[in-house]
């Protein structure tokens, strides 16, 4: 599911038994689940919000579709008006955040909050009592401090 935690890494976790706010999509953008034809902007979209990402895309798409916890209607992403990807969460079926991004061109309007709020709901809606996720201290700071705002809280890596 993740792999084994660095330096300032951390485990947070949402609790999903108090009541949840719906997500709030910003205005002219507007939220739906993977399909197939979405890989090489989400691709796209890793390879921008993310350092490590290389993987090419015929490969990572393989290993992706392939993973037995990829869910497509676990993959939440959030299209402009003229259909650029401007955010994605794509979650494992074991209610966990696998990678959440904004598109630099597209943040501080809300989006990576409106997807955290539909993860959470989403999860919920399945039946799961917590989302998890790993992130970094410092490398992700502002991520951090929008986790915790939402309730989220550190946990132990066993979870």
């Amino acid at each position: 599911m993740t792999s084994a935690p660095g330096e300032n890494d951390v485990r947070l976790r949402m609790m999903l038994g108090a009541a949840l706010k719906a997500p709030e999509w910003p205005g002219g953008f507007s939220m739906r689940t993977l399909q197939a034809s979405d890989a090489p902007a989400l691709h796209a979209l890793w390879q921008t919000a993310f350092d490590d990402f290389d993987q090419p895309l015929d490969e990572w798409w393989r290993w992706l579709s392939g993973d037995e916890e990829f869910d497509p209607a676990l993959c939440f992403l959030v299209f402009d008006r003229d259909g650029r990807l401007a955010g994605a969460a794509q979650c494992w079926t074991s209610a966990f955040i696998k990678d959440l991004a904004v598109h630099p061109d597209f943040r501080g309007r809300g989006i990576a909050e409106a997807l955290l709020r539909q993860v959470f709901s989403a999860f919920r809606a399945r039946g799961a009592a917590h989302v998890d996720l790993k992130t970094n201290l410092v490398d992700s700071a502002a991520a951090v401090r929008l986790y915790r705002k939402l309730g989220m809280v550190e946990v132990g890596w066993a979870g």
